[in-house]
């Protein structure tokens, strides 16, 4: 029972600091010193009035040092069929780098087919048009820009184009073969290598 009553030594050696002090009371009360108050103003605590430290005098540029394709695909997206929240989220991770696009379609929550080719959306285009729900985040919040047919249309055409190229391209060089093939005849029909 002894035991339980006395306090340890770092308590002992801190009152003798005078850094820390009981008071007399158990458990101790925290102090009310200016040190306090600034360890209450650590990150998420909204009391600080003074600004930042280091201030930028430049604002990010994310196409600053990268000049490649991908980066002015992701600066010129479009980002339909989300709610305001949701916009704001995407536009801040293009903003500052950080928005990674989907290098194969991710499924749909509802639907359940791979069919969600947009990053950070939960949904494909068509769920969301038939339910009106943000793309995004599944709430039914206003759609700040809905999304358009004829865009979806569009892309559809374009990947069925390029199809249809490398297709066509792989007949040519098929075509090329033939015909140096036929040029190894002679006019006789005759092959000319003997």
């Amino acid at each position: 029972m002894f035991f339980l009553l006395q306090r340890s030594h770092s308590e002992h050696a801190l009152e003798r600091e005078g850094s820390f002090s009981t008071g007399g009371q158990y458990p101790p009360t925290p102090p009310t010193s200016a040190s306090y108050k600034s360890f209450l103003s650590f990150k998420g605590n909204v009391t600080r009035s003074r600004p930042q430290k280091h201030q930028n005098t430049f604002t990010f540029k994310n196409d600053k040092f990268d000049k490649s394709i991908q980066t002015k695909k992701i600066n010129a997206k479009l980002h339909d069929g989300v709610c305001q929240h949701c916009k704001e989220v995407l536009e801040w991770r293009v903003k500052y780098s950080k928005y990674k696009p989907l290098s194969k379609p991710k499924k749909c929550v509802r639907c359940l087919q791979k069919t969600v080719k947009d990053s950070y959306h939960i949904m494909c285009r068509p769920c969301a048009c038939e339910l009106e729900v943000c793309a995004k985040c599944g709430k039914k919040e206003d759609i700040v820009i809905p999304f358009n047919k004829e865009t979806e249309a569009s892309e559809n055409t374009e990947n069925e184009d390029s199809s249809h190229r490398r297709s066509y391209k792989g007949k040519e060089d098929i075509g090329e073969d033939l015909d140096a093939d036929t040029d190894l005849d002679d006019e006789d029909g005759e092959p000319l290598v003997s």
